[in-house]
């Protein structure tokens, strides 16, 4: 089987399962929810491209998201697609950990002014791609 067959067929599964979790949320009465799920992946698609041409967002992050999509379009992965879940969750991890740089560094104003979607789901890539807090320790760490 070509690698365009198994990227075809990667692509219906998790197209499938995006829409049997909008279905889901649709059967227990979240429209509002389904809705915004829904529009989750065009929005991103939207985002990304405004950011590719926002000149503020660096070059290297750009260069880095024209990266990951010859990555895709690449028959060659770090994982074959032809093994089960692990050969789609390589580039899954590779299309997040670039996301995240990305939008880290285009920061939450950007975002926002160019997210063409619900605020929910806006916020839902905010959190996900928040700086980590750094840790404090507890000061009565060790004491009983």
């Amino acid at each position: 089987m070509s690698p365009w067959a198994w990227a075809a067929i990667a692509a219906g599964v998790t197209l499938a399962v995006w829409a049997a979790f909008v279905l889901a949320l649709l059967i227990a009465g979240r429209g509002p929810e389904a809705k915004a799920l829904a529009r989750l992946i065009p929005d991103c698609v939207v985002l990304l491209r405004r950011l590719m041409a926002e000149p503020q967002v660096p070059r290297r992050h750009k260069l880095l998201l024209g990266a990951v999509v010859a990555y895709l379009a690449l028959p060659i992965d770090l994982v074959p697609d032809m093994i089960p879940v692990a050969g789609q969750l390589d580039d899954a991890i590779v299309v997040a950990l670039a996301l995240r740089a990305v939008l880290r560094a285009a920061g939450p104003g950007l975002v926002t002014q160019h997210w063409p979607g619900p605020p929910e789901s806006r916020d839902l890539i905010l959190r996900l791609t928040a700086r980590p807090r750094p840790n404090r320790r507890r000061r009565d760490r060790g004491r009983a």
